[in-house]
């Protein structure tokens, strides 16, 4: 099972980080073979310095206390940007290479399947053909498989229906255990690690589908269909990420410099060409520190749906995201988390409780797209957590499924998402907020604003030494959420800069790419210059009310 963090890293140029359990560190040359087969890391910046656990602890503690919390303002994000956020994560994070050494691969896709890319390996894996990842195809193997949902007894009609689509495919009543019987049938399992990043997915899958019934009318069939209607996909993507995603998380200003003029510091290119033949690699300040800007605007809880929403059956607490996934959870909230492994455990459900179906209108927001008819009910509305130096306290006790430790005992502040990513950060070296700036050739944050904070997390319960340590040297993810408080909820200079141009290098290193065709425009939204997430799920739900939200008011 793939699985979020390692314990050890390929650094290009570098050769293998390695940590054990305490995090003490060694480097070591990799050999010819473990060389080909490590997805690719690479370092922006210079080496930073290391803080003890203490700090640590104490710096995540505070970025995760119990104090109240902002949404987002200025401008607010809807709240399915959190997980499409994570969702695009997983897909630049994507081994999508997993044949081995030996098998009929040349030596080009091995590379190329160790490298950040932003075309969608974690929704085709290795495409309809390959002979294992075909089974996340339907017969004509050119539409992906979907799911049904387990009908909830006692609830009403609605609810007491299997509803085909609305629930990735999923292993069934083939798999020996109950966890297997969950297991989705999707390349990238950790898209099934919380409920709303599962669906999320499975909006990509029938926008995929959608796509093939548009293509399949200039007469094309079978590989020649799918070939067309994945290119035809990513291009979409790609461009939804550039014009819609990316402004709304990143300053604007540096999103546009970076895709007009270029990249200046990441695998930038010599003498206006490309890299030619060197495929992307992915910088650590971006994968440890930068990208985790997500987890700044997670909610403690949601208005999902009508029937678990405030003043519903009960709210859509983050903890239920984690419990009906296949990955994290069990689909039964009255068993708990399954923490460990329980043989004699036996869930009611194998697949997603209908109850539980997104309602898309409470996640984006339609009238964007100049529908009105799809609002969702006054106060139904999600926006994000403001994008600050504060995480929600959920977050303090995740999931042991969402970290690969289901089975195992896991300690307290290891439970802590703060704690785990400076914890990462501290293991790889990596530079610190100010060092950054000083790469980047920007001004950087005062000690006051690194200590004092525009909103964000209070460090007032350091101690005096702890926050000289801090202070001193920032480190990189909390700089950069620090950052975003002093830059109206968006990155900044720091981590803006490093964002915009690893989306841009993995866009340009991608099998398609609208970064090398830049005259490519989309053809499935109101024109030929826009197309946004909530194009994309109009597209991929026929427009229709009753199938993004297909549980009603």
């Amino acid at each position: 099972m793939k699985k979020h963090g390692t314990n050890s890293f390929f650094v290009v140029g570098e050769g293998v980080l390695e940590f054990d359990r305490d995090g003490a560190a060694r480097t070591r040359q990799p050999d010819t073979v473990e060389e080909l087969r490590r997805f690719r890391f690479s370092r922006l910046g210079p080496e930073g310095v290391r803080h003890d656990e203490d700090t640590r602890a104490a710096l995540a503690l505070a970025m995760t206390a119990s104090t109240p919390q902002e949404d987002s303002a200025n401008p607010p994000v809807p709240a399915g940007f959190t997980y499409l956020g994570q969702f695009v994560d997983h897909d630049l994070t994507m081994d999508r290479s997993g044949s081995q050494l030996g098998e009929d691969v040349n030596l080009g896709e091995l590379v190329q399947g160790r490298s950040p890319a932003l075309d969608l390996d974690s929704l085709y894996g290795r495409g309809p053909n390959d002979r294992t990842d075909r089974v996340f195809y339907a017969a004509d193997r050119v539409k992906l498989k979907v799911g049904t949902t387990s009908p909830v007894p006692g609830g009403d009609q609605q609810l007491g229906q299997a509803m085909e689509g609305f629930d990735l495919p999923r292993l069934g009543q083939t798999g020996l255990t109950e966890e297997d019987r969950r297991r989705p049938l999707i390349p990238d399992e950790r898209n099934d690690e919380n409920l709303a990043v599962a669906q999320t997915h499975l909006a990509f899958i029938r926008f995929h589908n959608r796509v093939v019934d548009e293509v399949a009318l200039r007469g094309l069939t079978g590989r020649r269909l799918f070939e067309a209607a994945r290119e035809q996909v990513v291009r979409h993507y790609q461009w939804m990420l550039r014009h819609d995603f990316l402004p709304r998380v990143v300053d604007p200003a540096i999103v546009d410099d970076v895709f007009a003029n270029g990249r200046r510091f990441f695998e930038a290119p010599r003498r206006g060409r490309p890299p030619v033949g060197l495929h992307p690699t992915m910088p650590l300040e971006f994968s440890v520190a930068a990208y985790r800007l997500g987890h700044s605007m997670i909610r403690s809880e949601y208005e999902w749906n009508r029937v678990f929403r405030t003043g519903g059956v009960a709210p859509g607490l983050l903890f239920f995201l984690f419990v009906f996934s296949g990955t994290s959870g069990n689909f039964d909230p009255g068993a708990g988390l399954p923490e460990l492994d329980d043989p004699s455990f036996d869930s009611r459900f194998d697949t997603l409780p209908t109850n539980w179906i997104a309602d898309f209108r409470r996640l984006y927001d339609f009238t964007e797209a100049d529908r009105p008819d799809l609002a969702p009910p006054a106060g139904g509305g999600n926006v994000t957590k403001r994008l600050d130096s504060l995480l929600v306290d959920p977050l303090k006790q995740l999931p042991a499924g969402t970290f690969g430790g289901r089975g195992t005992v896991v300690a307290e502040i290891q439970r802590n998402l703060a704690f785990r990513n400076l914890t990462r950060a501290d293991m790889v070296r990596l530079a610190s907020g100010q060092q950054m700036a000083g790469f980047l050739d920007v001004e950087p944050l005062t000690a006051e604003q690194v200590l004092v904070g525009n909103g964000g997390a209070s460090l007032e319960s350091l101690t005096d030494a702890q926050k000289a340590a801090v202070t001193a040297a920032t480190p990189l993810w909390f700089y950069t959420l620090r950052e975003a408080e002093f830059n109206g909820g968006r990155l900044g200079a720091v981590g803006g800069r490093i964002v915009a141009e690893v989306f841009h290098r993995a866009m340009e290193g991608s099998r398609t790419s609208i970064v090398r065709e830049p005259s490519w425009r989309p053809v499935f939204g109101p024109d030929r210059r826009t197309f946004r997430m909530v194009d994309l799920l109009l597209f991929a739900f026929e427009g229709k009310a009753d199938l993004l939200n297909p549980l009603g008011d």
